[in-house]
């Protein structure tokens, strides 16, 4: 996979997981609350019933939602195109790597932005270093859940020391 192509978010490839795991409030962009793990109301197989008409229902919050491709790589990368819908066992498994994968997602972003910044040649090694091991890395559930009190953390403490 190409650089770009590992924050793509491919909703075909996906379980619908954002659908499944994220909560919301009703107010101005959720026409209902949601909690996390209660699957949508909207949610029809894979797919949204109303997935042409969200803004009208009430629904803009999932219109203006990206996973950046967390979803997508969860099914396919991590669970091999398993789904917690024909495997309902891994619902809480899948919901908890989706998360994970959303954080792992985040500091790609992150990374890619840190390109702008004016870094020294040290700092540039360590940005580049992690950038790469986490768009080359093939994720497992069990790295999934290592991987905030990791490397999220080594990612976060460089992003500090940039600061200070």
């Amino acid at each position: 996979m190409s650089q770009t192509d590992r924050l793509k978010t491919d909703c075909s490839q996906c379980a619908a997981l954002c659908c499944l795991v994220l909560a919301f409030d009703k107010g101005k962009d959720f026409a209902f609350s949601k909690n996390p793990g209660e699957p949508c109301r909207h949610l029809c197989g894979h797919d949204c019933s109303i997935h042409d008409k969200l803004t009208q229902e009430g629904m803009a919050g999932c219109v203006a939602y990206d996973c950046l491709g967390s979803g997508n790589r969860v099914v396919q990368e991590v669970f091999g195109g398993q789904t917690w819908q024909s495997e309902p066992r891994l619902m809480p498994v899948m919901m908890e790597a989706f998360s994970a994968m959303r954080e792992v997602h985040k500091r790609i972003d992150l990374l890619r932005a840190a390109e702008t910044l004016s870094l020294d040649a040290s700092d540039e090694r360590k940005r580049r270093d992690f950038l790469d091991h986490l768009e080359q890395h093939e994720w497992t559930h069990p790295e999934l859940n290592e991987f905030e009190f990791g490397l999220a953390l080594e990612i976060d403490l460089f992003f500090h020391s940039l600061s200070t």
